[in-house]
């Protein structure tokens, strides 16, 4: 664990402590650091699971899908 000083934007870090009911400021600094970094990590998989997709042509067939469905 590291210490760090720095100024945090006061609405913003109570907000963030009333909505995930946390009682210290340490505890929803670093709940936030947490939700962002997974929010980051699970953004990457999908895209790389898109990549596959499209690599493998389901992209397109879902497309095709899709416009038929819609043509109807």
């Amino acid at each position: 664990m590291s210490v760090a000083q720095f100024d945090i934007d006061d609405d913003a870090l109570e907000r963030a402590m009333a909505l995930s009911r946390v009682r210290t400021k340490k505890e929803a600094v670093n709940l936030a650091l947490r939700f962002y970094a997974e929010q980051q990590e699970r953004a990457a998989r999908i895209s790389r699971h898109f990549e596959r997709a499209r690599d493998w042509g389901a992209v397109e067939d879902a497309e095709r899908f899709h416009s038929a469905e819609n043509s109807r």
